[in-house]
């Protein structure tokens, strides 16, 4: 999304600081210093008129007060689980201490928090869109931000960007 987001002509706020890997070839669009919303909201500042990821967990620390427009990406929790696992055994380092069904419950309990939460929140607009869907008609998704984010978009350049290929932890 985030690099659709980009080619599109969005100004996205990352600091480089993680390189491409075997995971993510082309690159991961993040800003390390949003993990600390919850400690310095503020910093949030930084990312006016700009693209930012933020990971749902920190959605909730989110100044109130201002406006949002949030692009959540939906994906089957089998999928995205499959794919954490993936990326933490290429690091060698060890996951959750829970088992597969916990973990898969956990999950599923914060998205249903999380969804309700935004729910309540008059100045958040919201674009729920399904991987699935971005992968399998990108040209309607380019479409889909654009008309949410109501600016001029290069719709084909990022229809460009998904790449079928990289969706390789498929339940």
């Amino acid at each position: 999304m985030m690099q659709m987001l980009a080619a599109g002509g969005l100004s996205i706020l990352t600091d480089g600081e993680r390189q491409a890997d075997t995971d993510n070839p082309r690159g991961y669009y993040e800003w390390e210093r949003i993990k600390l919303l919850r400690q310095e909201p503020g910093c949030i500042d930084e990312a006016e008129g700009k693209a930012v990821k933020v990971i749902s967990q920190l959605l909730f620390a989110l100044p109130s007060g201002r406006e949002y427009k949030v692009i959540f990406m939906e994906r089957p929790l089998s999928e995205v689980l499959a794919s954490q696992a993936e990326m933490i055994r290429h690091r060698g380092s060890v996951g959750a201490e829970m088992g597969q069904a916990a973990l898969s419950a956990a999950f599923e309990a914060h998205l249903k928090q999380v969804h309700a939460w935004l729910r309540d929140k008059s100045k958040i607009s919201l674009c729920r869109l399904s991987y699935h869907q971005v992968i399998g008609d990108p040209s309607h998704a380019a479409e889909t931000i654009q008309k949410f984010l109501v600016r001029p978009l290069n719709v084909q350049e990022m229809t460009r960007q998904v790449d079928s290929g990289l969706y390789r932890q498929r339940s």
